[in-house]
């Protein structure tokens, strides 16, 4: 099968940054010669701007790929550089979270409190016998204890797993036995949608028997109060937070470890239903973190107000809520609650009660805010923010010029930005204050990294085509492996291209006339029409970019005439449904996608629907709407942030 993907859809508006912001900006130009003119001196000088309690002299080992060490004989402690040394520097005072709960609850956490909280708890992690290397799986709502937890466990050597908070006890047991975790750290409950969110009681189940016999390797459980809902109670196994953390010792100090020292496991949805363990090592990781951080969101630690979105439960919250941030010293936002809840504005008070200046979350919330149409966002003074970022999936374009007008105010910079939990940290995005951006296009490699589109035999497609994407070189944030089945790093990510050498990322991509990546979304996504490859990426911005549509998703179906036909779900705008009935649409939208692309990639059939199935991380999942185009039995929905849409989606097809 051709790995060429067709592409159709002609983008050409072009948004230079203004001269201010360039002046202003921590990046320029002379980045991208100074990678290119040795790219292994170009990381180890970015890794200097880190503590070492021992200075590296060797950069990258690459004699044993996939296995990469680097800085490997230089030693640090993660939790001292995104703590410790900022009190060193005199910044203790500085605010390091701005925390607010759902219901309006707030506190603002100092760097010397968040150090304090976090000396604490490593005390108490080694009392209950965690040494270096042993794995803690943490169960948490976006509290400032998840953040504490994560630095603590780091600080004394140990490995943190983070489950994020809205998976079922079958797939949290399923993490906690893969890691052979000793403690859970988790909470009572938190808040969502207004309601507390039980967590203790999935602990509870997930450490009985499921069926296998009892869960064996965790020793103890620490709660933390959150909820304040009625807990089941394991005496001897069962700890409340605030009954050990507050008594324990403040004296803590931070001793260093190996660079290539484990840090985290994060477990990602790998095809076989296995979770995938995803395994990230300490001074590589940190060093692109801290520095991807500070050039693409241009963070000014004395006078920014960052806020990434993300939970910590995903590879967003760890690079670019827990580790990047309080590395750069910064002051950021984190938000316990969903966008909507207690009602539709609530991000955009947040912004405005805080005054954030970088705000950085993913398309699937840019599009349901459309959807709910700017009346909402205009009810707030936004004009805090001066860059706005995108994370998680490729923007269509009429979602990023809605973002960049009426979240941006038409002047704040739009960095879209492409990396996954594999790299770790950013690989391409533009740089704020350097680039001419694109709607809809990541656009360049970060200095630093090869990046390339091939073709299946992982030959260079050359400008204006389309292929997959690689990465040519290794880059300091890449995962060090899968946990415990090094096969299948192997056999996953490498075998592809293994005469090359390359990184294969499973992605679609497309480079333009000017050599910018345009992603065309995961490969398995991409259509085959009529002997023509589609990418969904491309049909999905089409419909968005019609006035009535805030949300689509397309999947292809298996089809006799043509091999595979497209098929659309789309949420419409409730601006557009106050206006207009929907008699007729949708013989409409499919003409406007045959006008917008043309007639190959015209929709078979376009279903109207209500909402769309995402995960919690707001990733559309295409197999389950495949499954619904093709009449086949709904597979697997645990995963679903709500579950009954489905059955929801399956009465609207019928």
């Amino acid at each position: 099968m051709s790995s060429e993907i067709d592409h159709l859809l002609t983008e050409n508006r072009r948004f230079a940054p203004s001269p201010e912001f360039a002046a202003a900006a921590l990046a320029d130009a002379s980045l991208y010669a100074e990678a290119a003119a040795d790219r292994e001196q170009f990381w180890a000088d970015k890794a200097r701007d880190l503590h070492w309690h021992t200075p590296f002299t060797e950069v990258l080992d690459w004699s044993t790929p996939p296995f990469a060490k680097w800085f490997a004989d230089g030693e640090l402690n993660v939790a001292y550089n995104c703590l410790d040394r900022h009190l060193e520097a005199g910044n203790g005072d500085r605010v390091a979270l701005l925390w607010e709960g759902e219901p309006g609850d707030e506190r603002r956490i100092t760097y010397a409190e968040l150090t304090d909280e976090v000396k604490r708890l490593a005390n108490v992690l080694t009392e209950l016998g965690v040494e270096p290397g042993d794995r803690v799986a943490i169960y948490l709502p976006m509290i400032p204890e998840a953040i504490a937890s994560m630095l603590a466990v780091v600080r004394i050597g140990a490995i943190h797993s983070v489950v994020f908070g809205g998976f079922s006890a079958d797939s949290l047991r399923s993490r906690i036995d893969d890691a052979g975790a000793k403690v859970v750290i988790t909470a009572d409950g938190g808040y969502r949608k207004g309601k507390v969110s039980p967590l203790k009681t999935a602990v509870d189940q997930a450490l009985g028997d499921r069926g296998t016999g009892v869960q064996e390797s965790v020793e103890h459980v620490l709660v933390v109060r959150r909820g304040e809902n009625e807990v089941a109670w394991t005496e001897c196994r069962d700890l409340w937070w605030h009954d050990v953390v507050p008594q324990a010792s403040a004296d803590h100090e931070a001793r260093p470890f190996p660079a290539e020292n484990p840090l985290f496991i994060l477990y990602t949805s790998g095809t076989t239903g296995k979770p995938k363990g995803i395994l990230h090592t300490s001074g590589g990781f940190l060093t692109q973190a801290a520095f991807t951080n500070k050039i693409v969101h241009d963070l000014h630690p004395e006078s920014d107000v960052f806020w990434c979105t993300a939970d910590v439960g995903w590879i967003t919250g760890h690079t670019y809520v827990t580790y990047g941030p309080l590395a750069n010293g910064a002051t950021q936002v984190l938000y316990e609650g969903t966008p909507d809840s207690p009602h539709a504005g609530r991000w955009w008070e947040v912004v405005e009660k805080y005054g954030v200046t970088v705000l950085y979350t993913a398309p699937t919330a840019i599009r349901s805010f459309m959807k709910q149409g700017r009346a909402i966002p205009r009810k707030f003074d936004l004009s805090s923010l001066r860059l706005l970022g995108s994370v998680g999936e490729p923007i269509n374009p009429e979602a990023w010029i809605w973002y960049r007008e009426i979240i941006g105010a038409g002047v704040a910079p739009i960095v879209d930005t492409w990396w996954q939990t594999e790299t770790g940290a950013i690989m391409v995005s533009a740089l704020p204050g350097v680039t001419e951006t694109k709607p809809g296009s990541a656009q360049v490699p970060l200095p630093g990294i090869g990046l390339d589109v091939v073709d299946e035999e992982g030959a260079h497609v050359g400008n204006g085509n389309g292929g997959l994407l690689v990465v040519t070189e290794p880059w300091p944030s890449m995962l060090r492996g899968i946990w415990g089945d090094p096969e299948r790093f192997v056999e996953t990510y490498w075998e592809k291209f293994q005469d090359q050498g390359y990184y294969f990322a499973g992605d679609g991509a497309r480079l333009d006339e000017d050599g910018d990546v345009w992603f065309l979304g995961r490969v398995d996504d991409v259509m085959n029409v009529s002997g023509h490859r589609l990418s969904t990426t491309e049909i999905e911005s089409a419909l968005v970019a019609h006035e009535a549509t805030a949300e689509a998703a397309v999947v292809g179906a298996a089809d006799e005439t043509t091999g595979q036909a497209v098929v659309a779900f789309v949420i419409l705008k409730q601006s557009y449904l106050d206006a207009h009935t929907p008699e007729g649409l949708v013989d409409q939208l499919r003409r406007w996608v045959g006008e917008q692309i043309g007639p190959i990639a015209r929709p078979r059939d376009v279903y109207i629907v209500g909402e769309l199935p995402k995960t919690r991380s707001g990733k559309i999942m295409r197999r389950l709407l495949r499954d619904v185009a093709e009449g086949r039995e709904v597979g697997d929905t645990t995963t679903l942030a709500d579950t009954s849409v489905m059955n929801t989606i399956g009465r609207q097809v019928k």
